[in-house]
This record gives C-alpha cells, sequence and structure tokens, in this order.
C-alpha cells in the first residue's frame, strides 16, 4: 500500500515498484488509505507524512491498532531528528527522505520485506497460543481449555486469537469488530456479542480465564492466579 499526495512522485512510485514485480496501491490521502487497508490485504504499507485528511503518522498509529507486524516505511520531505524518533516509536521499519535514489529504496524495501517474510514464517510454525490452563490451535480451529476440546469457527477461532494475545488488556470493541468482521455496523455489533457469549461458554472449563465486558469501551480476557 502506498499513499503518497504528490501526483507525479506516486504514479513513479507505483510504476518503479511495479517493474519489480510488486503490486502496488496508489492512495493520495490518509482517509482513502485507513478505508483500503481495513478492506484489502497487504505486505507493506509506504506513507508519506504530509498527506490530507489524515497524516502519516496518525495513519500509522491507526494501523498499529490492528496490525502489530506489516512492515510501514515513512517517505517524507521533513528530516529532523524528533520527526524521524516519532516514526519509529509509532512502529515505523524504515525512514526515507526525499529526494532519494528510487535503486536505493527498492533494496530497502526488498530487504524490509525479507525480514517480515521470516518473521511471518517462525510464527506460522507457532500456530498454537497457551493462556492459563487453555491453548488455542489457530490453524486447526481448536480451543483446549482445561482438557475441553472444542471445534471452532474461522471467526471464533480469530476473536479468541485477540483475546489471547491481549491477556490481561482492554482491546476496543472497535479492533474487534474492524479485524475480525472488516465492519463496524449495528449489526455486526451486536452479532460480536453473541460471539463474545458463546467463547465465555467455551472458557468455561478454565476457572482462571473470564471476559469481562468494560462499557462503552470493549472487552478484557483477564487471567486470575
Amino acid at each position: 500500500m502506498l499513499v503518497e499526495d504528490d501526483e507525479s512522485l506516486g504514479f513513479l512510485l507505483k510504476d518503479s515498484l511495479g517493474s519489480n514485480g510488486w503490486e502496488v496501491s496508489l492512495y493520495n490521502n490518509g482517509e482513502k488509505g485507513l478505508s483500503a487497508f481495513h478492506h484489502s490485504s497487504f505486505d507493506l504499507c509506504i506513507l508519506d507524512i504530509m498527506l490530507p485528511h489524515k497524516d502519516g503518522f496518525e495513519l500509522a498509529s491507526e494501523i498499529r491498532r490492528y496490525d502489530q507486524r506489516i512492515p510501514i516505511v515513512f517517505l517524507t520531505a521533513k528530516n529532523q531528528t524528533d520527526d524521524r524518533i516519532k516514526g519509529f516509536q509509532l512502529g515505523a521499519d524504515d525512514y526515507v527522505c526525499k529526494p532519494f535514489s528510487m535503486e536505493e529504496f527498492k533494496y530497502r524495501i526488498e530487504a524490509i520485506l525479507k525480514r517480515s517474510s521470516a518473521k511471518d514464517t517462525a510464527i506460522n510454525k507457532s500456530s498454537i497460543v497457551h493462556v492459563s490452563q487453555s491453548s488455542l490451535d489457530i490453524h486447526n480451529l481448536t480451543l483446549n481449555a482445561n482438557g475441553a476440546i472444542t471445534r471452532l469457527t474461522y471467526k471464533e477461532s480469530k476473536l479468541l486469537e485477540l483475546f489471547f494475545r491481549h491477556i490481561n488488556k482492554v482491546v476496543e470493541r472497535e479492533v474487534f469488530l474492524k479485524t475480525v468482521w472488516e465492519d463496524d455496523g449495528f449489526f455486526v455489533a451486536r452479532s460480536m456479542d453473541v460471539f463474545v457469549s458463546r467463547l465465555r461458554k467455551y472458557l468455561a472449563s478454565d476457572q482462571h480465564l473470564k471476559i469481562e465486558n468494560i462499557r462503552g469501551v470493549g472487552y478484557i480476557l483477564k487471567q486470575s492466579n
């Protein structure tokens, strides 16, 4: 995903990166970039900082709320130390200042994608997440709650994975809705409540785990001693 409001540079980057075999989707403002992120699948995000409607820092912050692993590269004319530090604090993998060498830029992206691919491979090898006396097998859609085995649907598994990976942390409803359903409409929100009720029943055998509703905010999966 490339978000760049300079039309000439945007098309130049898209064509140049496309010549390397990468499929590039170009958007000219932060709002369009965020919408595309929620409705499409990307391997890497290249974000200009000075964007209309939602700047690159805001966009990166939103992306990191939903995905902690996707690589982010800031592309900007701003070269101040404070801006670079802020970019890396937001989880940037690289910070490239204009003007730059296109050839070097391609090599930077290639290196980032290789590292990202290696991380994904390692994560995929460990598809079982353990919490308390329970374990979630993400690939096989199976929950073992203190010996009680439950076969899950895909969405149940995705929802429970978010809970397991954020144990003892409040997760906003919007994060669940955008990550699992890619929508935050009223009927989808009601559907999520039903799914959470099911997960409570599935986890009932593990007395150390409890899903609590944080009114007006979201949910938290608490683990007691």
